[in-house]
């Protein structure tokens, strides 16, 4: 019976031993070179010997990792594990907002630094974690979409190096019908984070003056979401059509703060609202997810009493998250529905 052990010396090995010059993570020995039985242990003591990586010890809700110390974030020495971690432990916050929506994907293999890319079809090496429906897309074929629906499906996002979950605004039940809008403040580089604030804010009185209650998320990045969640009745041109007339209204009152179209020239010295988010096929940053940014930072919901105390839409990070989480939910009452209103669709000349 023998025992096969790394080796990095070239000297000789002591007798009563079997070593080879290198075993690989994938359990295969290199240059293999026998030197000996082994005299110092019983036949059933010798067993395959496994890098610290492997160890059984790095399963989280039953998905096994590989390489869970690889370094996705540099500057905070964060892991794979962390990462996983971090998803185990807001699953239950953030799995309302991504189950069973299509889900796009941004995936860096080897760290945020490094390349990273976008994947929102099925492909191989995803596992069963990784749920599947076939979509029709706008030239009339189909393809096949991902989403997620548990929190083994974080941890498998997690092992293949997800930093970011970005999610439709419609569930696979209602596919055509979204059961939220988005409003994207998108600020250019001068335009400091009061300014973002004071957007958001004023969007929540817009949108209450239409009778529709509102909630602030911070993206992660520089912007604000103003989220709105909606019963699913409408479909997507009547919801897409009423988010562009909301947004053109505020930039025509306001030309000087705000935009409400793609033009990067416009856009100096302003805040874009997005409002390309309302449409089919398009996602928004789901709430609690990671973001791909330097200062590991992530996408949270906030109140609206908290936000004019905030001084950055990254301000929740992976390294101070738990502080955040052990304050009561800020969006405990997202999932009373409402629905657009007639009266309000007809304020802004929405056909329905």
């Amino acid at each position: 019976m023998t025992s096969w052990k790394s080796a990095r010396k070239t000297k000789a090995a002591p007798r009563g031993s079997v070593k080879c010059a290198r075993q690989a993570q994938d359990g295969l020995v290199r240059q293999g070179r026998f030197i000996a039985l082994r005299e110092d242990k019983k036949p059933r003591e010798v067993v395959l010997e496994m890098p610290k990586s492997a160890a059984a010890g790095d399963r989280i809700a039953g998905i096994g990792l590989t390489h869970p110390d690889k370094i996705l974030f540099a500057r905070q020495g964060a892991t794979k594990r962390d990462l996983a971690l971090y998803l185990e432990r807001v699953a239950p916050r953030m799995l309302p907002f991504l189950k069973d929506h299509l889900v796009s994907l941004v995936r860096c293999p080897e760290g945020r630094s490094r390349q990273c890319f976008f994947q929102r079809h099925a492909g191989a090496g995803l596992t069963d974690a990784f749920q599947r429906l076939k979509v029709r897309e706008k030239d009339g074929g189909h393809d096949e979409y991902l989403y997620l629906s548990s929190t083994a499906g974080l941890i498998a996002a997690a092992q293949v190096s997800v930093l970011e979950f970005h999610v439709w605004g419609s569930a696979v039940r209602s596919l055509e019908k979204p059961d939220r809008i988005v409003f994207d403040l998108d600020p250019d580089e001068s335009v400091a984070f009061p300014a973002v604030r004071r957007a958001a804010l004023r969007i929540r009185d817009v949108l209450k003056a239409l009778g529709l209650k509102s909630y602030p998320l911070l993206t992660g990045g520089k912007g604000i979401h103003v989220v709105v969640p909606i019963r699913p009745q409408r479909e997507w041109p009547v919801v897409k059509a009423f988010a562009a007339a909301l947004a053109h209204r505020l930039a025509a009152d306001a030309p000087d703060d705000y935009v409400a179209t793609m033009s990067k020239a416009k856009r100096k010295g302003r805040i874009f609202i997005d409002h390309f988010r309302n449409e089919r096929g398009a996602t928004a940053i789901c709430p609690y997810s990671p973001r791909a940014r330097a200062g590991a930072p992530l996408s949270w919901p906030v109140t609206w009493r908290d936000l004019p105390r905030l001084e950055s839409a990254a301000a929740v990070t992976l390294g101070d998250f738990e502080a955040w989480l052990k304050k009561k939910d800020p969006w405990r009452d997202y999932d009373r529905r409402q629905g657009l209103k007639a009266a309000g669709l007809k304020a802004l000349k929405i056909d329905f």
